[in-house]
């Protein structure tokens, strides 16, 4: 065993028995090597942080150079920071006019609990709504958004009023009133295997929720930043919540997190209380000035245009027996096997054959593939030829 791996042991928080454990060295566009040297290619983006791969040098030098002007000041708010102004510009640039204002977290599960504060405070009502098979985070309030029960359990007691509804399941129409402060969905269930909502559903909900005054919060931690097919999942929808969550992605490889929302909405968390939502590291500079740099990135090259290409090229490659269902939805896929034993061999052999991917929380006998948008048409190949090979490998 490394002294690397015994330390890993030894003195970090595990989050399972059973972690993946490689010992990475470095990443590079859309790879990851570790300590021997071995090339794997990166299928889950480090979990859809790297839309653009891995240490792209535009990312890298925004980093350097925001590191040489100053790194923390003072908590998030209270001055003004050039890198958290410009990348609120930007983002904002890019959203609907109702979507006009920022504020920075340190992480998309923050970003979740701002939004639930937030969403409190304006409306003044308690009940929210979320939906089974959700996953938000894994702090408290998050957790208590979390739709399946077995992970929340061991935690209670959680915050009250908060009632869970299948997705797309018209159920939930009727239980939006006037004592709803909120309704907080993926606007595509990422842990659940890629559930794509209904369109017709989706703007009945947003419906619903402007005639009884309810805040809707759309959670685009995962699906953002072009993942989808669009720079923003909702696009696809023809709606626009009150409340946008974003994460992942947004740092370009730092940590960073945001909830978005109309500036007048925003401003309610100034005031009765004062500071009704603080910070010390939320926005940190270094990591606006990556995010912005890779979103600029994102935008410039224009890979987004290339995704339903893409996407069609795994559909017609991804085919096996042992498939039972290909779940998708722009550069996001889900692909279910037998049971959840066989998916974790497939999982493994991948990774023994050079491949990262993983499982998804809410279903794990399906495979997770979410590359960086910057895959190429013969990476596509080689990854899809990988996966074959591998379930080939250990029937």
């Amino acid at each position: 065993m490394s002294t690397q791996r015994q330390l890993f042991f030894q003195h970090l928080a595990q989050t399972s028995f059973s972690p993946i454990g490689l010992e990475i060295v470095k990443a590079k566009g859309n790879y990851q090597y570790d300590i021997n040297g071995k090339k794997y290619f990166d299928l889950i983006s480090g979990f859809n942080v790297a839309n653009i791969g891995h240490s792209h040098p535009a990312v890298i030098e925004a980093v350097k150079k925001q590191a040489e002007d100053y790194m923390h000041l003072i908590v998030y708010g209270e001055f003004i920071q050039s890198p958290q102004t410009l990348y609120a510009q930007l983002l904002t640039k890019h959203l609907p006019a109702s979507l006009d204002c920022v504020y920075f977290t340190n992480s998309g599960a923050e970003a979740t609990e701002g939004a639930l504060k937030l969403a409190k405070r304006a409306t003044t009502r308690t009940n929210i709504i979320a939906f089974n098979k959700s996953y938000h985070g894994s702090t408290q309030g998050a957790l208590s958004l979390m739709g399946d029960e077995f992970y929340r359990n061991s935690f209670r007691p959680l915050l009250p009023c908060i009632y869970h509804f299948n997705y797309n399941s018209d159920d939930v129409l009727d239980a939006i009133n006037e004592d709803t402060a909120c309704v907080i969905l993926e606007t595509v269930q990422a842990e659940s295997g890629i559930i794509v909502p209904e369109k017709k559903w989706i703007k009945v909900l947003r419906d619903k929720c402007t005639e009884q005054g309810t805040l809707l919060i759309f959670d685009e931690i995962q699906a953002g930043f072009g993942r989808t097919g669009t720079l923003w999942a909702f696009e696809q929808f023809d709606v626009t919540p009150d409340i946008l969550l974003l994460g992942k992605a947004l740092g370009g490889g730092m940590p960073l997190g945001a909830f978005m929302a109309n500036k007048n909405l925003m401003q309610s968390l100034s005031f009765n209380p004062v500071l009704g939502h603080i910070t010390t590291f939320g926005g940190h500079p270094v990591s606006c000035a990556a995010g912005k740099a890779a979103f600029e990135i994102l935008l410039s090259e224009n890979y987004i245009k290339d995704i339903a290409e893409k996407e069609k090229l795994f559909v017609e490659k991804l085919r096996h027996s042992s498939i039972k269902k290909i779940n998708h939805f722009g550069l996001w896929f889900s692909l279910q096997f037998k049971s959840a034993e066989a998916t974790q061999k497939i999982i493994h052999q991948c990774i023994k054959n050079g491949l990262i991917t993983d499982w998804f929380l809410f279903a794990p006998d399906c495979l997770r593939i979410a590359p960086p948008l910057t895959i190429t048409e013969g990476e596509i190949n080689t990854v899809c030829a990988i996966i074959l090979k591998s379930i080939e490998e250990i029937n």
